[in-house]
């Protein structure tokens, strides 16, 4: 008699073992998801803030090369008309999209072409002298 009034009472207990024993395992899951979750957003912004430096340092010289083309062309317009459309036409355009929005197309390279074979063609041309009549 006693057994079988004890047995309910065992099955309660172990019963109420298993379930806190489940909610233990399902927090450390829960733990566990949480810091995954957490170091992945840290490596997320380590490779975000890598990116932007990494923009911001060809930003930069991009610029730099940029600004000195257009006071070279602005420089030198007086004397080489040639020289300065070298200077601050498509090629600097091209130079500008390259370091700033890091892309090119073939485009930008046959305008710097042209416009560097006119420029060439129209030194060649003011070079020879005025007309013979």
């Amino acid at each position: 008699m006693a057994l079988k009034a004890l047995e309910p009472e065992l099955k309660r207990e172990h019963q109420f073992r298993m379930r806190r024993l489940e909610a233990k395992e399902a927090e450390a899951e829960r733990k566990a998801a949480a810091a995954q979750a957490e170091a992945e957003r840290a490596a997320r912004e380590v490779i975000e803030k890598r990116h932007h430096m990494h923009r911001i340092a060809t930003l930069v010289p991009g610029m730099v090369a940029s600004l000195a083309m257009l006071g070279g062309g602005l420089y030198v317009a007086p004397h080489n008309a040639w020289l300065a459309a070298g200077l601050c036409g498509p090629s600097l355009l091209a130079l500008v999209k390259i370091f700033v929005l890091q892309r090119s197309d073939d485009g930008d390279m046959r305008a710097v072409e042209r416009t560097a074979r006119d420029a060439a063609n129209a030194a060649s041309a003011s070079s020879a002298g005025p007309p013979v009549v």
